[in-house]
């Protein structure tokens, strides 16, 4: 048995990371941990199909975000990231926790259309991965996944799409399956 927590990443341009992230949680459960899962770039004013569910089977959900970086002024984004961060190294501290899914991390990590650094600061989240508790594993998902990341991970997954409903048949969001 593995005694120390690790790091997965799942990332890539195809459909599935988080809902991988929610068959491990869904794992976890089964096995009686705590699990807690944070959402960065969704938004708390909407409703999603994970958070109904994950509130069902008692896990702390959080949606940090305040949607698609095109929908609010940067420096919205930017007090919402500035909130995630601390709410996120807390969590990273956090001892009675034994999985963390840190959803859509990537995605706000690889935010260009602002500055982000300032306020969620790559090396801080890689200093707060590297010490968190010995025994706390970690999931984060989301694309562009840095190769910082990548490097201290002891998992990283690929999605890749090979066909999609989305940009194969101009279908959108589908409830249920996607949010």
């Amino acid at each position: 048995m593995v005694k120390r927590g690790l790091l997965l990443v799942y990332t890539g341009e195809g459909k599935g990371k988080t809902t991988a992230s929610l068959g491990l949680t869904l794992r976890a459960i089964g096995r009686g941990m705590k699990v807690e899962f944070l959402q960065f770039i969704k938004s708390p004013e909407r409703t999603y199909g994970e958070q109904i569910a994950l509130r069902k089977l008692g896990v702390e959900t959080e949606q940090l975000g305040i949607g698609f970086t095109w929908t609010k002024t940067p420096e919205e984004h930017r007090e919402a990231l500035k909130k995630a961060w601390k709410k996120v190294k807390n969590a990273l501290q956090d001892e009675t926790i034994d999985l963390l899914v840190l959803d859509e991390l990537n995605n706000a990590l690889a935010i260009q259309t602002f500055p982000i650094e300032d306020v969620l600061p790559l090396h801080e989240v890689i200093e707060a991965i590297k010490n968190r508790p010995p025994r706390m594993h970690v999931v984060i998902t989301g694309r562009a996944a840095d190769l910082a990341l990548l490097e201290i991970a002891d998992l990283v997954s690929t999605m890749e799409p090979t066909k999609h409903y989305y940009s194969d048949q101009n279908i959108s969001a589908v409830k249920g399956l996607e949010f």
